[in-house]
């Protein structure tokens, strides 16, 4: 099946065997929130990019009560090295009670996934 609009597909095989990188999700209930944290982030050296969308409408229930919030998503892109001190600072700085942090392995191209460990390619 030939890809739509001329979108480029990588082959499944070419996928397993590709460097991996770590894509970490959050939201925040400001957008000068979500900065600040992406900013620490890249400053410490914990993410190579941090991506902040929004606004974005979330739907969830909370202590009982179904909330609808407008809030801004970060979508950070870190190593499998550096993925576990990103989640903890993640944690530490984020003003929510229980704040989403969804951790997800991703394949890359190689340079880019060079370019993410800070690897020169």
């Amino acid at each position: 099946m030939k890809p739509r609009n001329g979108a480029c597909r990588m082959p499944a095989e070419r996928i397993a065997q590709s460097p991996q990188v770590v894509l970490i999700l959050s939201t925040f209930g400001t957008a000068e929130a979500a900065e600040a944290c992406g900013r620490q982030l890249v400053t410490d050296g914990l993410a190579a990019c941090v991506q902040v969308d929004g606004p974005i409408r979330s739907i969830y229930r909370w202590r009982d009560e179904v909330q609808i919030d407008e809030e801004f998503r970060l979508l950070i892109k870190t190593s499998p090295a550096a993925a576990a001190n990103c989640q903890t600072t993640l944690e530490q700085v984020h003003p929510y009670d229980l704040p989403e942090i969804v951790v997800l392995d991703a394949a890359a191209s190689p340079a880019y996934a060079a370019w993410v460990a800070g690897t020169p390619t």
